[in-house]
């Protein structure tokens, strides 16, 4: 039997996922995590091949989690399972190592397909993705950016509303500093303002909205 976890924050998601993936003869589900906390508690003791891994977890960023999951396990099949239908999102994720990518919305036998297709070396894009893939024109955003601790730190305040002069002093730097920040991170973005990269910055997961 193939050893196969699952790993998302909805009960009834995970349960019929599990109903899924039982009902075909040559899988077997060994382990459901609800967080990314105890997905890594108990992966080790599980050893799936094949993760199907929700990457919209509320405690861990879903690109960060498959680089992780990645270089601890380098034989461990990831199918990333999202909502986000971003090309910025889906290109990080396989980027990062995922070797499949669903919607949400994939249906049972695209999942069954997804799995059968990783477990002999080959991508698997869901029918969505693949679309939007093929749809991507040669501007806007191809990766999420990679944020610094710090620059995380003043989306965050800006998000929660705060100015230049009070980022400064919660972070004890100064205002032009501060502003540096402000800068670069628009330009990571490719935005016009802070605003709408705290904006593209929740909807990619890597800071909370307040």
């Amino acid at each position: 039997m193939i050893k196969i976890a699952i790993t998302d924050d909805h009960p009834l998601l995970l349960e019929g996922l599990k109903n899924i993936i039982n009902a075909h003869e040559d899988f077997e589900v060994v382990g459901m995590y609800s967080s990314a906390t105890e997905l890594f508690h108990h992966i080790a003791t599980d050893m799936p091949l094949v993760l199907l891994l929700d990457i919209n977890l509320p405690d861990a960023n879903g690109i960060d989690l498959v680089k992780g999951l990645k270089e601890s396990n380098k034989d461990l099949k990831i199918i990333a399972f999202s909502v986000h239908n971003e090309f910025a999102v889906i290109n990080s994720i396989l980027n990062e190592g995922a070797n499949a990518y669903l919607q949400k919305n994939a249906n049972g036998d695209e999942i069954l397909a997804a799995i059968s297709a990783v477990l002999v070396g080959r991508r698997y894009l869901c029918e969505k993705t693949q679309t939007i893939l093929n749809k991507k024109v040669e501007m806007g955003l191809r990766q999420v950016p990679k944020l610094t601790r710090r620059e995380k730190e003043v989306l965050t305040f800006v998000a929660q509303g705060m100015t230049t002069n009070q980022i400064a002093d919660s972070l004890f730097i100064s205002s032009h500093t501060v502003e540096s920040h402000r800068k670069n991170l628009m330009e990571k973005f490719q935005t016009k303002s802070v605003t709408a990269a705290v904006k593209s910055a929740i909807e990619y997961g890597l800071i909370r909205e307040t």
